[in-house]
């Protein structure tokens, strides 16, 4: 491999994700939406400018992990662990309905197939796809109605944070199930083990970081040995116990994540995978789409695709969320609230293409629904939101 086009690609992928996520902030869509569009711009389906090789998914596979380990490093533990059933219980909806609505529609689409077999598992991991929840949008789009430290608020934020942990499990078993010398029963127990394992020795490693804190607070050693940790919990999930690398990232960040200066860890990681490894992966989403392959039935498979998972997660977190208590309209906000996709989707889809579940040409379908989800929802909350305050005002 030529290290002079290495160069070459880099500084051309760096500088297209910058100036197009630029732009995406500035029309009020996710960053990450404009990261994807360069990538597809400057990759083989348009100009050519880059080529995908060794280097690019050796670095598109680090920047995920990375984004993972954030993840769970951004998760509020003492307010999961506060929220009790509700949050438990829409969640579980959130992840339930849209994984069998995403399932059902492919099948609708291309036949339906026996339990096991290789269609069928794809059929599966298309509605693992919809299971995956941003909140970021909403977060800020609440936060700006001034509704975040409600009840509704918090139980929406817990519910996402929740959703994003069952949706990891539910792809760890997919995943697991794609080896044919699995069975149920290897998958479960494999990921029951790797579980427990993580629970005492996070609970040990805890403590070092925690008495490594105390002593050297805010000093580099503490974000490197949190990237050592990150990097070793990846190699153990995926080497010890066969399932998904991003799974070992994510639980490692949620160790750590109560952590008096996990912000410090954060902030110092963002800059890594703000800088190189966050765009990288992004752009490569978008050099994998192959737009040369899009034929009519996949547009039409991609906007029934949108409509499935942006209704999927409205009836199933709505409908929960009535069970637990919720009243009129606030059963439909907890719905729309939970409808935004992005990073996660992304992980989950990128995951799948390297382990041979989807093709490539499904990335559209799922640019498309981080693309409508991000524009939607704001717009959506603060029109019922509004109604809500001139309601009360008449």
């Amino acid at each position: 491999m030529d290290v002079l086009s290495i160069f070459k690609d880099l500084a051309i992928i760096m500088l297209f994700a910058k100036v197009f996520g630029l732009v995406a902030r500035k029309l009020k869509a996710p960053q990450v939406v404009g990261e994807i569009v360069a990538g597809l711009l400057i990759g083989p389906s348009v100009l050519g400018f880059v080529q995908q090789n060794d280097f690019i998914n050796v670095c598109a596979q680090i920047g995920v992990v990375i984004l993972m380990f954030s993840a769970g490093l951004g998760t509020n533990l003492r307010d999961l662990l506060r929220t009790g059933p509700k949050a438990l219980a829409i969640a579980c909806a959130g992840v339930a309905v849209p994984l069998v609505g995403g399932t059902l529609l492919y099948q609708c689409f291309y036949g339906f197939s026996p339990w096991g077999s290789e269609k069928f598992l794809t059929a599966v991991f298309i509605g693992v796809i919809m299971t995956a929840t941003s909140v970021s949008i909403t977060v800020e789009t609440l936060k700006e109605l001034g509704k975040l430290k409600t009840e509704l608020g918090t139980t929406i934020l817990s519910a996402a944070i929740i959703d994003d942990v069952i949706g990891i499990l539910v792809l760890t078993f997919v995943i697991g199930f794609k080896n044919p010398d699995s069975n149920p029963w290897r998958v479960g127990f494999n990921t029951i083990a790797f579980f427990a394992v993580a629970i005492v020795v996070g609970f040990v490693i805890y403590k070092a970081f925690q008495f490594v804190d105390k002593r050297y607070p805010r000093t580099h050693r503490i974000p490197i040995l949190a990237l050592v940790l990150c990097f070793g919990f990846s190699y153990v999930a995926e080497h010890v116990f066969g399932i998904a690398d991003i799974t070992g990232a994510y639980v490692a960040g949620i160790i750590l994540c109560s952590l008096r200066d996990s912000d410090y860890i954060e902030e110092k990681l963002d800059i890594n995978s703000y800088m190189i490894f966050g765009p990288i992966f992004f752009a490569s989403i978008g050099l994998k789409t192959d737009v040369s392959g899009i034929t009519w039935d996949i547009v039409l498979f991609s906007a029934a695709f949108v409509l499935v998972a942006l209704s999927t997660k409205i009836i199933g977190c709505g409908a929960m969320s009535r069970l637990c208590g919720f009243k009129g309209k606030d059963t439909l906000k907890m719905g729309v609230g939970m409808m935004t996709r992005g990073e996660v989707a992304l992980i989950v889809a990128q995951r799948g293409l390297s382990e041979g579940m989807i093709s490539s040409v499904y990335f559209t379908s799922v640019i498309l629904l981080i693309i409508v989800s991000s524009i939607a929802t704001p717009i959506i909350l603060k029109l019922l939101f509004g109604r809500e305050k001139k309601s009360a005002s008449d």
